[in-house]
């Protein structure tokens, strides 16, 4: 076979995976009024001066790719979905759910049975990226691997929650920010505003999956770059998106681990509090309940979270733990293990919206 038959044949499969992808399942999408959400336990300080409450945060690389990079991932993806039900049933479920790789007809079916009365997506095949650079990344273009400009799927991202979204965008990375086969997903960064009922201001929730390292079969130089423009495109939003008084919590997949070249790129562009730091020791009254090891914990995890303080509501980790590692919250059920974050919401008393939902202020831009 020539090499103009193999690219016919390539780029010919290629716009029917695109067709196929177009008419693939819809990702579920579920709005909660403020009056029918249940309102969480809020404490009040011994003085009476401050009041505090939790929120629990998963996020969840699902590994619910589509054929034909996975098959015979629906059992597993059925089982997440019927554990998170489960869950909430008993009362025990996190609060807000992060996922990535929420690709597959099975996988987003798992989204809807875990039965989150909120959900949001992140962006969409055809959802439009931010600014971002025009330049060509270090190496060469390999279109067979996917580096086509041509969006196969949308970003796998979503958010699930027991309180209502009160605002959501979500916003693609830019075409030449992407290598290798992570191309044909169109990745990027989604925010939604979380209103829990009695909290003065909502709470900015972030979530990203940024491009892989060897999975992306694309060279270390090349993905590198990648990486590192996601990452100042992902600052970029989050400083046009976040309100100051709003507590903030960005988590996802950042595909870090082990490389300090990625670590030291994303650092120059985020001055957010890191949990696994915060938490590292247990010097800032953090329940530590996985196993860490080494004095750098966050560099053995894709999986990660990070955190800031809002002027007018105060939020710190207290609690960090593994769900479906194998052990007490259940089995493995993905190639990645479900890092959970509890932490703790303190503000005056006197500004407690007495169970309403907060104000947003004007709406974000689509």
């Amino acid at each position: 076979m020539t090499v103009n038959n193999r690219r016919s044949r390539a780029t010919a499969a290629l716009l029917l995976l695109t067709l196929l992808a177009a008419c693939a399942t819809p990702l579920p999408r579920r709005a909660l009024n403020c009056q029918q959400a249940e309102a969480p336990r809020l404490m009040r300080s011994a003085d009476g001066r401050f009041t505090t409450t939790e929120l629990s945060v998963l996020t969840y690389n699902v590994e619910g790719l589509s054929w034909p990079a996975r098959s015979g991932r629906g059992p597993q993806l059925r089982e997440i979905g019927r554990r998170l039900a489960a869950m909430r049933a008993e009362g025990r479920a996190p609060d807000v759910v992060l996922f990535q790789e929420m690709f597959s007809g099975p996988a987003k079916k798992a989204l809807a049975d875990s039965g989150y009365p909120a959900i949001a997506g992140g962006p969409r095949r055809m959802t439009p990226a931010g600014p971002a650079t025009r330049e060509k990344l270090p190496g060469r273009t390999r279109w067979l691997l996917g580096e086509l400009g041509l969006k196969l799927t949308s970003s796998g991202l979503a958010i699930a929650s027991r309180y209502p979204l009160l605002d959501h965008r979500a916003e693609a990375y830019g075409r030449r920010s992407c290598a290798g086969i992570d191309c044909l997903a169109n990745k990027g960064i989604m925010l939604v505003r979380l209103g829990i009922p009695g909290v003065p201001v909502p709470v900015d929730l972030y979530n990203t999956h940024m491009n892989a390292r060897g999975a992306s079969k694309a060279s270390n130089v090349r993905n590198a770059a990648a990486h590192d423009r996601q990452a100042l495109e992902a600052s970029f939003f989050i400083r046009r998106t976040h309100e100051p008084t709003h507590p903030l919590v960005f988590g996802g997949d950042f595909n870090m681990r082990k490389s300090e070249e990625r670590w030291e790129n994303f650092s120059r562009y985020q001055s957010l509090g890191l949990v696994h730091e915060q938490c590292l020791g247990g010097a800032h009254g953090c329940d530590v309940r996985l196993s860490w090891d080494g004095d750098a914990p966050w560099m053995d995890t894709q999986d990660l979270q990070f955190f800031e303080p809002g002027d007018r509501v105060a939020i710190r980790p207290i609690r960090v733990e593994a769900m479906f590692d194998g052990g007490a919250s259940g089995p493995e059920l993905s190639d990645h293990d479900g890092f959970l974050v509890t932490y703790e919401l303190r503000w005056p008393s006197d500004m407690t919206r007495a169970g309403t939902c907060p104000a947003i202020g004007p709406p974000l831009g689509r």
